[in-house]
């Protein structure tokens, strides 16, 4: 008895877990018999929805957010306000630093 190929494996599991069967290979140069293969079939365009399903699907997705509270709204709004007031210290500071470091090298 002739060895089980890989592709009836496959199947046979596919089969026992109740799965479709598997595609069948894809065409070689051999198949064809001129060498040159074939150009793959050209796939029909999705059809076209309207205009008011992206509405109604952003609608959808934007129920699924979950939107915070006012304390935790607050609560970043203080974090970012202090991240910008330390940024700006941080660069008014080297802006005064380096200002004097390039007067003092192009003597001005």
């Amino acid at each position: 008895m002739a060895r089980e190929t890989r592709a009836q494996r496959r199947a046979a599991r596919a089969e026992q877990a109740g799965a479709p069967p598997p595609r069948p290979p894809k065409p070689t140069a051999d198949d064809e018999g001129d060498g040159r293969g074939r150009r793959p079939e050209p796939q029909p365009a999705a059809p076209r929805r309207s205009r008011f399903a992206f509405f109604g699907e952003s609608w959808a997705e934007l129920q699924k957010v979950e939107w915070p509270g006012q304390s935790q709204v607050i609560q970043a709004t203080v974090v970012v306000l202090i991240a910008c007031i330390v940024v700006g210290v941080y660069l008014y500071a080297n802006d005064l630093l380096w200002k004097h470091v390039v007067q003092r090298i192009l003597g001005q």
